[in-house]
């Protein structure tokens, strides 16, 4: 196996594990969801961007409106997964809300075969829904009490929504990423993504800069770990690994979180969402050893 298969699975890897401090870090956040939301992807647009336009400043002149356009669709939809996400988790527990919006490889694979032909295997069928399945079993689990326990079925629902943008985020990226590289795309769809945030937080009525140095310190860690080191890695992974495998891995987030909630949150898991982590993680194992049982004829 070349150098170019293994990184970007290593780096898949990664990136989920960095995506999956992103929970515990907005449930220490007492600040609004929008503002945490909003901060987190301005702080991460402010470290990616200089590289950009650095490195690749005369890419940004040759982009087409269509992929600018369609990664600034991208950003609106990152930003509607934030908010809904952020907000979700002040309503259910931390493995459930990271669970349910990990669904999101139902509505990547039917985009993926819809909308850029990408061919999906029965194996990887069984994967997605070993996976989902697994995840479906956590959901069901005692993970942790939830924050408003009376209102678990709304921020599971916001967790849904969550799971549908993310979904054409990673589809949108998948495609755009074949012809724009990394950092000009993600400096367009961060600077959207940013954008519709700030928007969101006026409409709110929010405050924008009232908040003490621990808010700050956590806004800057959810920039620099899920931001830059989870989901900046990601759309590097969707030029070499198919959208359907990248999302699939994903589901490995619900399993970091749980076990980072249980450290930092005292949110104890039962044995339900042990086994249901476990299951998740066979998911992607099929997913991922069917890609690569493909690719080797090619070779």
């Amino acid at each position: 196996m070349s150098d170019l298969e293994v990184a970007p699975t290593v780096a898949l890897a990664f990136a989920v594990f960095a995506a999956s401090t992103s929970a515990v870090l907005v449930r220490w956040s007492t600040a609004p969801s929008s503002v945490a939301a909003f901060y987190r992807v301005l702080f991460t647009t402010a470290m990616v961007a200089p590289v950009a336009f650095l490195w690749h400043r005369e890419e940004f002149a040759r982009l087409s409106r269509r992929d600018l356009g369609f990664a600034a669709v991208a950003g609106v939809a990152l930003a509607i997964h934030f908010a809904a996400w952020f907000e979700s988790l002040n309503y259910t527990s931390v493995a459930a809300s990271v669970t349910i919006v990990q669904g999101q490889p139902v509505f990547v694979a039917l985009g993926a075969g819809l909308l850029l032909g990408e061919r999906i295997s029965r194996e990887t069928v069984l994967g997605i829904a070993v996976a989902i399945g697994g995840a479906a079993v956590m959901s069901l689990g005692g993970a942790g009490t939830a924050p408003l326990p009376d209102a678990t079925l709304y921020g599971n629902s916001l967790a849904l929504l969550g799971a549908i943008t993310v979904a054409g985020y990673v589809l949108t990226g998948r495609s755009v990423r074949q012809r724009v590289s990394l950092f000009p795309y993600v400096t367009v769809v961060y600077t959207a993504c940013a954008l519709t945030l700030c928007v969101l937080v006026g409409v709110q009525d929010h405050d924008y800069v009232a908040y003490p140095a621990r808010e700050w310190l956590l806004f800057f860690a959810m920039a620099v770990g899920p931001g830059v080191f989870g989901h900046t890695v990601v759309n590097w992974v969707l030029k070499h690994l198919e959208s359907v495998v990248v999302s699939v891995a994903w589901l490995g987030e619900p399993v970091g979180a749980t076990i980072l909630a249980l450290v930092l949150l005292a949110e104890v898991p039962d044995a339900v969402t042990v086994v249901g982590g476990l299951v998740v993680l066979a998911g992607i194992y099929v997913t991922t050893i069917e890609r690569e049982r493909r690719r080797k004829p090619a070779e």
